[in-house]
């Protein structure tokens, strides 16, 4: 569920790419934060064990613009594909606003495919969140390669209700930045009417008065210049540690200077 805070007129956004081990999901967003101008995002995050043998998830914060007078910040998350990190996976699930689904198009990858996709169907519904309730994207990655799975097979098996999905070469950079722009796209709307929808309902009844309402600015400003990817590392104990941080971690981006 997307955060808010009225003091500083700021609003959090969750969107979670999720998919099996070595789909590309770190890969979107370390490109993400190569090509956003750094006035635009903040750092990109890593949490990892104790032992470092692997990463939880990855999160990078982006800011998007304006919806009337709240600052829009986007908190982009990874969760881990291995199987043996169900746990994390789930954690990062919670209070998710949108999905973006990273597919590996390698042919002998398909059963990860299907399981990956069930298994964020299932960890949904251990929330009481409804899949096809949700706002989601799906990006068929590492179209570059040799023998891959037909985007129709994709479509008959992961997706045959016709939701939005993209080709991509994420190493490459190819369809990452119009995935990020699909699910925002697809996003912003129900967030909206959750966050002010009543609060603006109570406005209009107490002034009487009818005001054109302000125009959605969602926007990201992306720079020309090449900006090396530094991580900032933060080690975690248990899958608890994981929701504090991600908590921790939108109050204070939503909580920095304005824009």
């Amino acid at each position: 569920m997307a955060f808010i805070n009225h003091a500083t007129k700021n609003l959090a956004i969750k969107i979670v790419y999720y998919g099996p081990g070595l789909s590309g999901k770190t890969t979107n967003l370390r490109y993400l934060y190569f090509k956003l101008d750094p006035s635009s995002r903040g750092d990109l995050i890593c949490l990892e064990t104790e032992t470092e043998r692997t990463f939880f998830f990855d999160l990078l914060p982006i800011k998007a613009g304006l919806i009337g007078d709240f600052r829009i910040h986007i908190q982009l998350l990874t969760v881990p594909g291995q199987v043996f990190y169900e746990a994390s996976r789930k954690s990062v699930l919670k209070g998710a606003d949108g999905l973006v689904f990273v597919a590996d198009s390698q042919i002998p990858l398909l059963d990860a495919n299907l399981e990956s996709f069930d298994g964020m169907r299932k960890n949904l519904l251990d929330y009481d969140m409804d899949l096809n309730l949700m706002p989601l994207v799906f990006q068929y990655n590492k179209r570059d390669l040799d023998s891959l799975i037909p985007v129709e097979t994709f479509n008959n098996l992961l997706n045959p209700n016709g939701l939005p999905y993209l080709e991509a070469s994420a190493i490459n950079g190819v369809g990452v930045i119009e995935t990020l722009r699909e699910i925002i796209k697809l996003t912003i709307p129900p967030v909206s009417k959750k966050v002010f929808e009543k609060g603006e309902e109570r406005k209009e009844d107490v002034e009487k008065k009818e005001e054109p309402k302000k125009k959605k600015e969602v926007k990201f400003v992306f720079s020309g210049k090449v900006t090396p990817v530094t991580l900032k590392k933060i080690k975690i104990e248990s899958k608890e540690d994981i929701e504090k941080e991600i908590e921790k971690l939108t109050k204070e981006f939503t909580e920095e200077s304005k824009e």
